[in-house]
């Protein structure tokens, strides 16, 4: 469930843009202020509102550690703030002149970058506050920006739908038409991807108008949509189905965000309020629980475990199930009397539930493996591949499997008993896409 825990109403104008650190919750508005609260009881920092741009603030955002909040504005500005005190700490102007509209910190708090309407992105050393580099879009106004995770590049979304990837040099990588009317908002989720590729992935449906604002949870888990239909999604991200939809602002939804550490989620409308939404611990492990079709329970970690237990309402069981160190493979094990001798669980009823359902977790396991076309299963292993990788025999091996046995100085082919050319290994994506691919269609079957 999600429940509706704050509304803020200070703004006078719009809300445009929100956004967290690990203790604070930052808003920003046409009304030209920026707004500090609290994450504790969501009462307004001392010093806010924080006043200085002339116009509208169409963006905040805090660096990584939370100790600085940027904020830009149709002024033209972009302006560094302490957010112990609210002191300003730098003013940094579009060297055009032009209406500042985006600005996102990198993860490692060394650069900030701001976008402008005239299509200029500039690069700012975020510890001199000096220019760095500057670069421009072909068409249309930069309205969206965001890094990613490891901070080697970024994205810059325009008003003319271009997506624009750019080096930490302001080189341009890649740079592509994503969506016909304009993009208003793009996001990295926080799980890894090996090497760099921008492709097509999928359309997420669920609004009927035009979408303002998008977010990944921290965890990659969830994904947060905002529109001018007045309502918020919130999707999984390994499902793609539609976990929530929040109905309780009264025009457009313009900004979303999710708290680092804690179950929060804000969202900002023209309705001039923002509103603070919590997750309770079984929505989380719902989201969570949709991936495990994508591996074998029998490699569940013990949180996978934990996970497992809430979404099938078994919650009351985590901790007995973490005091015994229970992961997937003890999981497929456990039998009625283990449940009562080793367990401890008293309750006749309890234990023949669980039963019930690890029996179903055995039945699906037995199910995916008969079915595994003998091109996904490592040689080595003779399990399904999560982490393909080709060697110089050109054969596909499991990354980790075939590493170990390199390392024990097997420098022969575990396929051909040849003597390997190389050891060196390439991450064979093709067979990885199709093994993602081919786990997706089993689980909706």
């Amino acid at each position: 469930m999600v429940k509706l825990l704050h509304t803020l109403a200070d703004h006078e104008d719009d809300v445009n843009c929100c956004a967290f650190s690990s203790s604070l919750l930052a808003t920003c508005s046409l009304d030209k202020t920026i707004r500090l609260y609290s994450l504790s009881d969501f009462a307004e920092a001392p010093y806010s509102p924080l006043k200085f741009h002339t116009y509208a603030v169409h963006c905040c955002c805090f660096s990584p550690s939370g100790h600085i909040l940027a904020s830009c504005s149709t002024d033209g500005t972009t302006v560094l703030w302490d957010t112990q005190n609210g002191q300003i700490l730098a003013v940094m102007e579009q060297p055009s002149g032009s209406p500042v509209r985006v600005c996102r910190f990198s993860p490692d708090s060394t650069c900030l970058v701001s976008g402008a309407s005239d299509g200029t992105v500039v690069l700012w050393n975020a510890q001199s506050y000096k220019l760095h580099r500057c670069a421009s879009v072909k068409d249309g106004s930069l309205v969206a920006c965001a890094f990613s995770p490891p901070g080697n590049l970024f994205v810059t979304g325009s008003s003319c739908g271009d997506l624009t990837v750019w080096d930490d040099k302001m080189r341009c990588l890649h740079s592509e038409k994503a969506h016909d009317l304009g993009i208003t908002c793009c996001d990295f989720s926080s799980q890894p991807v090996p090497g760099f590729e921008l492709k097509y992935k999928s359309t997420l449906t669920g609004h009927c108008a035009p979408v303002l604002a998008c977010a990944f949870s921290h965890d990659g888990q969830m994904l947060v949509s905002g529109s001018v239909d007045k309502s918020v999604i919130v999707y999984d991200t390994n499902t793609e189905n539609i976990l929530h939809t929040l109905t309780q602002h009264t025009r457009y939804v313009t900004t979303c965000a999710f708290a680092p550490n804690i179950l929060l989620l804000a969202t900002g409308s023209m309705d001039k309020t923002v509103n603070i939404w919590q997750f309770d611990t079984e929505t989380l492990c719902q989201a969570k629980i949709q991936d495990h079709p994508k591996q074998f329970t029998e490699n569940w970690s013990e949180d996978d475990v934990s996970n497992w237990l809430c979404a099938e309402g078994l919650e009351d069981l985590v901790d007995i199930f973490k005091m015994n160190n229970i992961d997937g493979r003890e999981l497929l094990n456990l039998t009625k009397e283990s449940l009562a001798d080793d367990l401890k669980i008293e309750s006749l009823g309890l234990r023949s539930k669980v039963l019930r359902k690890i029996e179903e977790l055995r039945t699906k396991v037995k199910t995916l493996s008969s079915e595994i076309p003998d091109e996904f299963i490592c040689p080595i292993t003779r399990e399904l591949m999560k982490d393909p990788v080709i060697a110089s025999d050109g054969y596909s091996y499991e990354k980790e499997a075939m590493e170990n046995w390199i390392s024990k100085k097997k420098r022969t082919s575990p396929m051909t008993n040849l003597v390997l050319s190389s050891v060196i290994l390439i991450p064979n994506r093709t067979l990885k896409m199709a093994i993602d691919r081919w786990l997706s269609e089993t689980h909706q079957k």
